[in-house]
């Protein structure tokens, strides 16, 4: 016997809204990961997010959806919020059963449709890392996360892709879903949002727990995205809305969005004051202030790590609290 629906996840299922959760291997996720099913009153379904293509992420979505009494060959859109592994990894698969098309805002198609280009990239990043101060030893696995597996997604072909663009909205059943273009935890990251109901399908752009890391993301060698400064106007428009029920990429539907906003931006706040502390007395590298502020990491901790040093930085910089030092081929900071 089923247990019975509480809070959001009741809210949703009264608007023909399920929410399928699927588990996955990353400890800083935040959780495991959903996607949002939504039905159209006819049989059919929208996805928004279809979850991670791990072996029990596929069984947990097949699983989650025959419990709903979903039919997944019935899909007739899935809608990828942003180009990560957890988000987009079941689409191609949605796709090949339903015929359904995958819907994506431009900004983020090169992570996820057709043949992985992360090969042609590479040079700009290892440049712009030696920049920031990694050795030459770490080089190798922080570059190696950009490369796409197939572990943990499968890509989607471009044949089966539409563009999503901010303004464009989609009548499902009960609901009318808004696409909001949101950049800062990647550029084309995207959250729907239902006014009347007062329902925002958050993804990471909003958790309850966890801060939405920024990643950092080139535009050149030696040019960021800038994404926390993205990150932060963008929250900014979602604190404005009427917002009912946040429905996050990771854990349940919760309430109280500006108040976790705000709670976000104080951490932001203090983060930023931690490095203006450390660079106090001498210029120093991002790597240096990652390890002033979260230990010495490798791998993908460091690359996450100095996302966020990074992005704090050029945020800093914008208001005039702190410059780079240039010389010697490293990229120093130091407090203005």
């Amino acid at each position: 016997m089923s247990q019975p629906l509480e809070g959001g996840d009741a809210v949703l299922r009264a608007l023909g809204i399920h929410r399928l959760v699927m588990p996955v291997p990353f400890p800083d996720a935040g959780g495991p990961v959903n996607a949002y099913a939504v039905e159209d009153g006819k049989g059919g379904v929208l996805f928004f997010d279809s979850g991670i293509g791990t072996p029990e992420g596929v069984t947990a979505l097949h699983a989650g959806a025959a419990a709903a009494r979903l039919d997944l060959r019935r899909s007739r859109q899935v809608v990828v919020s942003h180009g990560h592994v957890d988000h987009f990894g079941n689409a191609q698969m949605l796709s090949e059963l339903s015929g359904a098309t995958v819907r994506l805002h431009p900004g983020d198609m090169e992570k996820v449709v057709g043949e992985d280009v992360w090969e042609i990239r590479a040079p700009l990043y290892a440049t712009f890392l030696r920049r920031q101060g990694v050795p030459e030893e770490q080089l190798p696995r922080l570059l190696s996360i950009g490369r796409h597996s197939g572990k943990y997604s499968r890509r989607v072909d471009p044949d089966r892709v539409q563009p999503l663009t901010e303004g464009e909205h989609f009548r499902v059943g009960k609901v009318r879903l808004d696409v909001l273009h949101l950049p800062g935890h990647t550029p084309g990251l995207v959250c729907l949002w239902d006014a009347e109901h007062r329902l925002l399908f958050a993804d990471d752009h909003l958790l309850a727990r966890t801060s939405p890391n920024p990643f950092l993301e080139l535009v050149d060698e030696r040019t960021t995205r800038r994404a926390l400064i993205q990150y932060l106007h963008s929250i900014g428009r979602v604190r404005a809305l009427d917002v009912e029920w946040v429905l996050p990429g990771h854990g349940p539907p919760f309430q109280g969005h500006r108040a976790a906003i705000d709670s976000l931006l104080r951490f932001y706040e203090r983060r930023q004051e931690k490095l203006l502390g450390a660079l106090a007395a001498d210029p120093r590298t991002p790597v240096e202030l990652s390890v002033v502020l979260f230990g010495a990491q490798e791998g993908p901790r460091l690359y996450l790590t100095l996302s966020e040093v990074v992005g704090n930085l050029e945020v800093l910089e914008d208001a005039g609290r702190v410059r780079r030092v240039p010389g010697d081929g490293l990229d120093r900071w130091v407090a203005a």
